[in-house]
């Protein structure tokens, strides 16, 4: 392991090294001690060990922060670790000048403003399929409930009534599920329903493999016309934004079943809850909503007003899809791993804002320089003439995406505090850091 890491954040850089006359290197340098992590939210407690572990200093909290109180944790740290409920926005993100990389951990980074999260050069990383198991024994679990009027049957009996029948009652065994989305949740969901005896059709943006016999059709109408439930399993984009509303309902089968554990602006509540009352929809299930509340305890203090509470045989959960403590543990071990790896090495490997780079070790006798770049025109030919000064390089990598350009090379250890003061004289530099 390595232990003391280099970092040069342009703007510390240009005020260390032009007032005080040293090394860029020489006036950043310091132990893994000294990187700060914020972990909110109550992250599992693997993901802390793994961190600690390393021997950065981390610091945790139960529950979510915001708006100024965030920004003042953040003055100092390198890591941030969220889940849903910690907003970083553009004006949090632009205020943590140190902060290096994002931690995610759950599916989404919608809490994230990625855009500006990029422009600070500033990798996010997520879990885009540790949860996926949890997630889809829901919604089967689910899916057989309200099959079998268990909302309403459970309710009677806490009420102290007996109410035995079985109208209204089915098997899902033969039944056609139709999956939107065909991702990592929706192709395990897949694989489930088959085992059960059902039919499986699927729509999905894309043309997708289908696994056992499940079927893609062609348009949503098609899908919504022909399942007896419908489950969504998409992200948050303005094409997905309430995808579902009146018309497409007006569309389903009567007596079918709408379950959503994607997004909570995927489906128009309103519409959803005049369909059950006017019996056009026998039944649903909600466990994502368009506005959550930011802590546990009543809804309705926290500006929360869900139009689907009190309805019969709807399962109404609050946002639990993926939480069970196997996810939250592969979800913690997923996302530290990644954090450890792009700030030990480098490794950008599945970050979703930022070119993925998976570079080797660092071999003896060599620093790894690590720049991040405005990709623009002639950029890659100034560090590459830097480079070019300085005698054989052991590695050199770079990627890009539309914004940003990601260098990385390993150059003799004499010579990387001429070739950052060099890089980071740049107009395009965003951040440069050295490692050994």
């Amino acid at each position: 392991k390595l232990q003391f890491l280099y970092f040069i954040d342009l703007t510390y850089v240009f005020s260390y090294h032009k007032k005080m006359g040293d090394s860029p290197t020489n006036g950043t340098s310091f132990p893994k001690s000294k990187i700060k992590v914020l972990l909110l939210e109550n992250i599992h407690k693997r993901a802390v060990q793994m961190l600690t572990d390393e021997g950065y200093t981390v610091e945790t909290t139960a529950g979510a922060l915001n708006g100024e109180e965030l920004i003042e944790k953040l003055k100092d740290c390198r890591i941030v670790g969220v889940r849903s409920k910690t907003k970083l926005t553009k004006e949090v993100l632009e205020a943590a000048k140190k902060l290096m990389c994002v931690g995610c951990f759950c599916i989404g980074t919608d809490q994230t403003h990625l855009p500006t999260a990029e422009s600070k050069a500033v990798p996010v990383f997520n879990s885009p399929f540790s949860n996926s198991r949890s997630v889809a024994e829901l919604i089967i679990g689910c899916v057989i409930s309200l099959a079998r009027q268990l909302p309403m049957r459970t309710a009677e009996m806490h009420a102290d009534r007996w109410m035995k029948t079985a109208a209204g009652c089915n098997e899902i065994r033969g039944k056609t599920l139709g999956i939107i989305g065909y991702g990592h949740i929706g192709s395990q969901l897949s694989v489930l329903a088959e085992a059960l005896g059902m039919r499986v059709i699927y729509k999905d943006r894309k043309t997708v493999m289908p696994l056992g016999n499940a079927r893609q059709v062609e348009t949503l109408p098609e899908l919504l016309s022909e399942a007896d439930f419908v489950t969504l399993h998409v992200p948050d984009t303005p094409e997905t934004r309430y995808m579902i509303k009146a018309e497409q309902i007006s569309q389903m089968k009567d007596g079918s079943y709408l379950l959503n554990a994607s997004r909570g602006t995927v489906v128009d509540l309103d519409a959803f809850a005049d369909a059950l009352k006017s019996k056009k929809l026998r039944g649903g299930m909600v466990d994502v909503y368009p506005k959550e509340p930011a802590k546990n305890g009543e809804m309705k203090p926290q500006g929360v007003d869900i139009p689907l509470v009190g309805l019969p045989n709807v399962i109404l959960t609050p946002h639990i899809g993926g939480s069970t403590e196997e996810a939250q543990e592969a979800i913690g071990v997923e996302v530290a791993s990644k954090i450890i790896a792009y700030i030990n090495s480098g490794d950008s490997d599945g970050a979703v804002n930022f070119p993925n780079v998976t570079p080797p070790a660092v071999r003896s006798g060599f620093h790894r320089l690590l720049n991040v770049h405005s990709n623009v025109p002639g950029v890659l030919r100034k560090l590459n003439n830097v480079i070019a000064d300085l005698g054989n390089i052991s590695y050199q990598q770079v990627s890009t995406n539309d914004n940003i350009g990601y260098f990385l090379v390993d150059v003799k250890s004499e010579f990387s505090d001429e070739a950052i003061s060099k890089i980071t004289e740049f107009d395009e530099n965003l951040r440069t850091r050295v490692l050994f």
